[in-house]
């Protein structure tokens, strides 16, 4: 038989292979097995079946726990109190929560891909810059205060951290809204 010439995905062709071995197997030996080691392949094929079924109930277990841990992770990230921002070293966002957005008076998925230093008003670019560009040197946590705004459109006062993190660098920004105290 030619499986060259059959449309067989690689698994049924896998099968198929293994199959022919063994009766090409059995023809050559032409002894049966005895009862014994058929006892003893049934048993230990129940075994594994047992092991599988446990290890399927204990990743299904594990999957449970992943997804209940990322759906409370992604509401505390999502709907926090203050905003989070996660910046390039160029200042592009990449990622930002809803009160971020909210800060910067757009919706979150127009504002995915621009740039965070357009909305830092012109009196507060260089405190703003400063501030970047130690996150990015790898000082650790800094902070300052600046004014958002762009275009003589002020949104607010904001108290600000950043932190250096990953692999490919990018800055985790928290901001809080210090509008209030005014």
């Amino acid at each position: 038989m030619n499986y060259e010439d059959q449309n067989f995905t690689d698994s049924e062709m896998l099968r198929a292979r293994a199959e022919e071995l063994l009766r090409t197997n059995q023809k050559t030996k032409n002894d049966p097995l005895p009862e014994f080691d058929e006892k003893r392949l049934l048993h230990e094929l129940q075994v594994h079946q047992i092991e599988l079924e446990m290890q399927n109930a204990e990743l299904m277990m594990a999957n449970e726990t992943a997804e209940s841990a990322l759906k409370k992770y992604t509401m505390l990230y999502d709907f926090a109190p203050m905003g989070y921002f996660t910046l390039d070293e160029d200042g592009t966002i990449s990622d930002l929560n809803f009160t971020a957005a909210e800060m910067l008076g757009d919706k979150r998925i127009a504002l995915v891909e621009s740039n965070f230093k357009l909305f830092i008003s012109e009196a507060s670019r260089s405190v703003f810059n400063t501030f970047f560009s130690k996150v990015f040197d790898g000082r650790g946590k800094e902070s300052c205060e600046v004014n958002l705004g762009y275009d003589e459109h002020p949104l607010g006062r904001v108290y600000m951290e950043g932190i250096l993190h990953g692999d490919e660098p990018r800055c985790l920004l928290s901001v809080v809204s210090l509008s209030f105290l005014e």
